[in-house]
């Protein structure tokens, strides 16, 4: 039907002819003579008809935006002064000779012609009109192209495309599965997958030694701008390797991606403790293109008569910390004040300064509601100890860990985008030596992982010291965003079992739920690992933008509804009843 792309016609085809096919981008009126802009997956080409085309013109007078058309003309070079540079094809034009309408649209309910913000759910409730926005089209292009690389890549490194199921049995990876009814047994479920974990495992042990998968996954959790409820990760695992192996292969993968995609060269990826990840950002996916890092001064003001800092400072379970802003004098109090909404929302309850005007005059020098609290020396400790300089701020937290650590991690990350503070494009790097186990709310052991990880210590040691023991875990992070994560997997019997143990799953529930994984482990199971990337995440990232939604067709809302298609939806009684399923739902 066409000959060419819109978006591929340039100098190099002047006086051809040649056939386009797509939308009516533009339309425009000048003095008799009309031009078109019409646009497909390629771009965008200037199409021209001329009034002494009786028919082509009569045609070109009725044409609206997104009326889909095919058109025929010669190539010619567009008049000095009508050159757009900022197109590919901005040189030429097309001179129309025959024009057919294809297909004809209603007046779009938002313009596609410009970019212009959109509300997100009116995006998503026309999404096939969102899609052919050029932005959209290309994030959605790319992303096809990102998983061709990946394959190749892992292709070119020995692995084997496999895939595993997506109708399997509920097991506890972290997060609430979503479960189908069988029909053909009565009472019984299926589950989605959260992830290809013990599949992929189940392929090592059957000697595949090494696999990959770019494999959908479905959690039912509470959403986010960069969370689906199904979402797309890139599976790998290999036997008879090392940690260092896997981080080799996740390395250079990306390293391929940011190469093909945004023409930039990674160097080798930091690697940080997660501990000293904890102690310095609050978190386990710094972002390490801000200069900022937390610093504890729980040592330093335990002493103190104010309690904010005091008592904090003696507990084990929280910490205070200060965090400098080299040139920080210049935010408002009015700024300040935002920033203590900022974490207060996050569970802090407040956010304490100090104004260096003149680290010299203590008395004169400082700014702060909070230094008629504080002794003299710890002041002037607090200059020396922490290397302040004029028109520097500090910002303290002080509480639980866990409060300290997530309010003012988010204020670095915050900090750093309202100020620019970013000193580079790329900052990626592997968080490396995980706890095996943490605590819940209820106070009961949990994998910090998932209970297949491979602990860097034997079985007795394991349970003698559960929360001591480290995990051969490592996640790696770009840009704040972690972006991909993996481990070395249990190939023991035994250490299964007693990790299970620690979980406190019985040994009725670990053979009712994992008795097909301790039977294959009992099998002779090679020592294996993997990691498995979000290629949703790493998709928003390359193509630079904030929001996950942005780079999958069809996505589902922050309330897990497709707008689209308003899915979830009833069904009717006779699916249920077949399904032997009563529904105790009633109707608001």
């Amino acid at each position: 039907m066409r000959s060419h792309y819109c978006g591929e016609i340039t100098s190099k085809n002047l006086d051809q002819e040649v056939t386009i096919c797509g939308w009516i981008h533009k339309r425009r009126d000048h003095g008799g003579v009309i031009f078109i802009d019409v646009r497909d997956v390629k771009g965008i080409c200037q199409a021209v008809i001329n009034p002494d085309n009786a028919e082509s013109f009569k045609i070109a007078e009725t044409l609206r935006n997104e009326f889909v058309v095919k058109i025929s003309g010669t190539v010619r070079a567009r008049l000095e002064g009508t050159v757009n540079k900022n197109m590919t094809t901005g040189e030429v034009e097309l001179e129309a000779k025959n024009i057919s309408i294809l297909s004809k649209a209603v007046t779009p309910v938002f313009p596609l012609d410009d970019y212009q913000e959109v509300n997100e759910d009116v995006r998503l409730k026309n999404r096939v009109l969102d899609l052919r926005r050029p932005e959209m089209n290309q994030r959605i292009v790319v992303r096809s192209k990102i998983s061709s690389l990946i394959r190749n890549y892992l292709d070119a490194n020995g692995f084997h495309e496999i895939e595993t199921p997506i109708l399997t049995r509920a097991t506890p990876e972290g997060a609430r599965d979503f479960i189908l009814p069988s029909r053909v047994q009565s009472g019984k479920f299926f589950a989605l997958p959260q992830s290809p974990q013990l599949f992929k495992q189940l392929l090592m042990i059957g000697g595949l030694d090494k696999y990959y998968q770019i494999a959908r996954c479905f959690r039912d959790e509470d959403l986010r701008a960069d969370r689906q409820p199904e979402f797309t990760q890139i599976d790998i695992e290999a036997s008879f390797i090392d940690q260092s192996y896997i981080m080799e292969i996740g390395e250079g993968m990306i390293k391929a991606l940011i190469h093909e995609f945004c023409e930039d060269e990674l160097g080798s990826f930091p690697i940080i403790n997660w501990h000293d990840s904890m102690r310095d950002y609050g978190c386990d996916k710094p972002d390490l293109r801000i200069p900022l890092k937390l610093i504890e001064i729980s040592e330093l003001v335990k002493d103190e008569e104010f309690k904010v800092f005091a008592e904090p400072a003696k507990d084990s379970n929280s910490r205070v910390v200060a965090l400098k802003i080299p040139g920080g004098n210049s935010l408002s109090r009015g700024q300040i004040d935002d920033y203590t909404n900022f974490v207060t929302k996050l569970g802090a309850k407040g956010l304490a300064y100090i104004k260096v005007n003149d680290k010299n005059d203590i008395k004169n020098g400082l700014q702060s509601p909070i230094l008629k609290f504080l002794k003299n020396e710890t002041i002037s400790s607090l200059i020396s100890d922490l290397d302040l300089e004029n028109d520097d701020l500090l910002f303290f937290g002080a509480g639980k860990k866990s409060v300290v650590n997530l309010s003012m991690s988010s204020l670095i990350k915050k900090i750093g985008e309202d100020l620019s503070l970013y000193q580079m494009k790329w900052a990626p790097c592997w968080v490396v030596n995980f706890p095996m186990f943490e605590r819940n709310t209820d106070g009961d052991l949990t994998s910090l992982h998932h209970p297949f990880t491979l602990p860097d210590c034997s079985s007795s040691e394991l349970k003698a010291s559960p929360e001591k023991s480290l995990a051969h875990a490592y996640d790696v992070v770009l840009n704040g965003y972690e972006i991909g994560g993996g481990s070395l997997r249990v190939f023991d019997t035994e250490m299964q079992k007693t990790i299970f143990e620690i979980l406190k799953i019985t040994k009725k529930e670990a053979e009712n739920k994992f008795g097909f994984l301790l039977k294959a482990l009992s099998s002779g199971c090679p020592p294996h690992g993997g990691i498995a990337f979000g290629l949703d995440r790493i998709v928003m990232l390359v193509t630079d933008t904030t929001n996950i939604r942005d780079v999958i067709a069809f996505p589902k809302t922050q309330s897990a509804t497709c707008l689209l298609t308003d899915a979830p939806s009833n069904v009717d009684k006779s699916q249920l009843d077949e399904l032997k399923i009563l529904s105790t739902h009633k109707e608001e």
